[in-house]
């Protein structure tokens, strides 16, 4: 009988020892030349081979298994098939929308979304049929992943469509593409719930509540805080701007009262939004309050310019001391205030320059509101004329009459022309008229004044002189050093 040889099949051989190979010598290099590192280089290659071999197989038993499937067929042929109804139901459902919605709806970001919504018509036509393709496949036992996972991505790709089209703003448009992306993909290849497990077991404790219940921050809530947050911004926006437009329209208020309101709603729409967003996801804001010393301390710090700002902006809405619309002078600027926001005035001078003023200056270091309660100003137009004239009245009518044919200078109160003094060179005049609309600018209006206070003056032949400066000289001695060729005397 043919001797067991398993137990020498299993038995570990010494390379270097009596029972070695006879084909291995005791330098480590075998009769034919091969040594034990190119063994194992041969070994590895063959464990590499194997483990290759091991993964196609592996694969293709996958692919016989899920792949090559009547169901996968099934779904394959029903995702294709679904374009047919989307193409003859898509164009339908745009025309509808057309004629029985738009028209029906106020312009503005209710109008935008219906035209949102026409344009991706067919998209929401081919994601409904997958809906009921999906349904058919579920009511019979059949397995839908490969349509589930077309269809979380067709719902994101609506999703950052219609969010481009109605927002209009490609910082939310970016804010879509990032969030929605993400999680049609992850949803796609069925590691969403994976995902979202890891992302809620991430969480740092932030103290006991008043039950003794350990209170946590998970990743998962901050990702959930994050997209309500954007979305109740989003409709804190919209509301604030419907709300502003109204207050606009509201003719008792003055546009004091209306910026102060906006400024208002600007502050508490945010606040209202964050907090809400908390609140929904579960979040007790009151573990919140051992952050509340840092906070107040860290704004009394470094925050004090611009909280002055703020506070002061406040003020000057409350106590009317300037508003939109007012023509002021500050800091050497002339000009009219356009708009005032949480930190600055914005004054806009004639020369098309957009001043943005800190609040707090105008507290600090007060302005000149020329409009503050009307816009009735007087202007003055200074001039002299000769000593040589002796009619002074007519001067005064000549200056009179030349201010009456101004456009903008106001007929009542009307223009007066005063005699101020006898200057070392003239004899001096101020001019002084009305007008009602400084926010088209004085220094124009004062020029044309003078310029035809000027031609007034040279038709009835009367001279405005320039500066005139006698210089007396005493008779006398004068001592005059004359330098000569080494030689220098003093003449008297």
């Amino acid at each position: 009988m043919p001797q067991d040889d398993s137990a020498e099949k299993g038995k570990l051989v010494d390379p270097l020892g009596d029972d070695a190979p006879s084909g291995v010598q005791e330098g480590g290099a075998s009769e034919e030349g091969v040594t034990p590192l190119q063994d194992s280089s041969a070994i590895a290659e063959i464990v590499d081979a194997e483990r290759l071999q091991t993964m196609a197989l592996n694969l293709w038993s996958w692919v016989q298994s899920d792949v090559l499937t009547i169901n996968m067929s099934v779904q394959l042929a029903m995702i294709l098939g679904a374009f047919v109804p989307a193409w003859i139901f898509g164009p339908r459902l745009k025309r509808l929308i057309d004629r029985q919605l738009r028209h029906r709806v106020p312009a503005g970001i209710l109008r935008r979304a219906c035209d949102a919504l026409s344009t991706v018509a067919t998209l929401i036509a081919l994601w409904l049929t997958l809906t009921i393709f999906m349904n058919v496949l579920a009511g019979i036992g059949q397995s839908n992943a490969v349509i589930s996972a077309v269809q979380s991505l067709l719902l994101a790709a609506i999703f950052i469509r219609l969010v481009t089209l109605v927002i209009r703003s490609p910082f939310w448009s970016k804010v879509a593409f990032y969030v929605a992306w993400p999680i049609a993909a992850l949803d796609a290849f069925g590691i969403l719930g994976n995902v979202v497990a890891q992302l809620q077991s991430a969480a740092i404790p932030l103290g006991e509540s008043a039950s003794g219940e350990a209170i946590t921050l998970s990743a998962l809530d901050v990702v959930h805080a994050g997209i309500i947050f954007a979305i109740f911004f989003w409709i804190a926006s919209i509301a604030t701007g419907l709300i502003n437009r109204q207050i606009e329209n509201v003719d008792e208020l003055n546009p004091s009262l209306k910026a102060m309101f906006s400024k208002i709603l600007n502050l508490l729409m945010p606040i209202l939004a964050l907090v809400l967003a908390l609140n929904m996801i579960g979040f007790n804001l009151s573990s919140l309050a051992i952050f509340s010393g840092a906070v107040g301390l860290g704004i009394g710090l470094g925050l004090q310019k611009i909280i002055a700002n703020f506070m002061a902006g406040f003020t000057l809405l409350a106590d009317k001391s300037i508003k939109p619309g007012d023509v002021i002078e500050v800091e050497g600027h002339f000009g009219w205030v356009t708009d005032m926001k949480s930190r600055y005035v914005s004054v806009r001078t004639r020369d098309g320059h957009e001043h943005l003023v800190p609040n707090a200056v105008f507290i600090d270091e007060g302005v000149v509101n020329w409009s503050h309660n009307d816009r009735v100003i007087r202007c003055h137009a200074p001039f002299g004329v000769d000593y040589s004239t002796v009619d002074l009245r007519k001067v005064q009518d000549i200056a009179v009459e030349a201010a009456r044919g101004v456009e903008r200078v106001q007929k009542i109160p009307e223009p007066v022309c005063n005699l101020m003094a006898f200057g070392e060179s003239s004899i001096d005049f101020d001019l002084r008229f009305w007008i009602n609309d400084p926010q088209n600018g004085v220094s124009n209006v004062r020029s044309e004044v003078m310029l035809r206070i000027w031609e007034g003056l040279h038709e009835h032949k009367i001279d405005i002189p320039f500066r005139q400066l006698d210089v007396h000289l005493k008779s006398g001695a004068l001592p005059v050093v004359v330098e000569g060729a080494g030689a220098s005397k003093t003449v008297d």
